[in-house]
């Protein structure tokens, strides 16, 4: 039987159930700290302890809530032995019925060899489970001393990111030592550079500086150089785009008509409509 969820009924009907579904439904049934507040930061404050920070996580369709740090005890390791404990949270449905959440320390098996990740409960409440467990860290132990602790949790980009990820943006973009420009496309930030052109000089260039420069919006991320294929004619050109927009020439453009393409990614912010 239909029921509108949201809507009055006159009585108390929309379950936690309910709302969980829908979140699943939304964000998709792969569990996700969401981007705000400390994102579950870790901090090692000893040898046997660690606190966890402030954040939002939905796990299953299960919005849990830490609004103050936690700290969480790990058991003391054994000299010569190693062992990789995890940190989840861990959801429970007891007996009458009633769901809680909580973050637990789940020791692993000491060895003088590679230690593995202990066993964690995998039954989606959604299926019916009782009890599950969201990693959030792998906590590494050799002899008494605690490593570097590993993030095993994706963090969920809110909508915002998603836009800009669709976002688009073009400009034209004139190519040396030529008259005529090529297209630059923005999508998110990926850049496409297109177009063909009639070069107009002639000579050998050995990562020689242009004039010209990648506008800002679309200069390159990678701070080594990123190519701009030139083909077709005679030509033997290539150029490289550098993240400061700087473009440096290879080879001889031969006075050719050719074509020019090129894909890189951007850390630039996205340029104004």
């Amino acid at each position: 039987m239909a029921e509108l969820v949201t809507g009055h009924a006159g009585k108390a009907h929309a379950t936690a159930e309910q709302a969980a579904g829908l979140n699943a439904g939304i964000l998709g049934l792969d569990d996700y700290v969401l981007n705000v507040h400390d994102k579950f930061e870790i901090t090692v404050v000893s040898a046997n302890k660690v606190t966890i920070g402030t954040g939002e996580l939905v796990m299953q369709g299960r919005h849990v809530s830490q609004g103050t740090p936690e700290d969480l005890i790990i058991t003391n390791g054994s000299q010569g032995m190693k062992r990789n404990d995890l940190i989840v949270c861990r959801y429970t449905k007891d007996a009458g019925l009633v769901e809680s959440a909580q973050l637990v320390v789940v020791k692993g098996t000491p060895t003088t060899g590679t230690p593995t990740d202990p066993a964690v409960n995998t039954t989606s409440p959604l299926d019916g489970g009782t009890t599950y467990d969201m990693p959030l860290y792998r906590i590494p132990l050799d002899g008494i001393t605690i490593g570097t602790p590993v993030a095993l949790f994706n963090v969920l980009k809110p909508m915002s990111d998603v836009w800009d990820s669709l976002t688009q943006r073009s400009t034209t973009w004139r190519v040396p030592y030529s008259n005529n420009s090529i297209s630059l496309t923005r999508v998110g930030d990926i850049c496409f550079a297109g177009g063909n052109v009639k070069f107009n000089q002639s000579g050998e260039n050995n990562y020689t500086q242009a004039r010209e420069t990648i506008p800002v919006g679309y200069r390159p991320a990678e701070t080594s150089n990123v190519p701009i294929a030139v083909f077709g004619g005679n030509t033997t050109f290539i150029l490289y785009g550098e993240h400061t927009g700087r473009v440096v020439m290879l080879g001889n453009p031969n006075s050719a008509y050719a074509g020019c393409t090129g894909v890189w990614r951007t850390a630039d912010p996205m340029p104004a409509a």
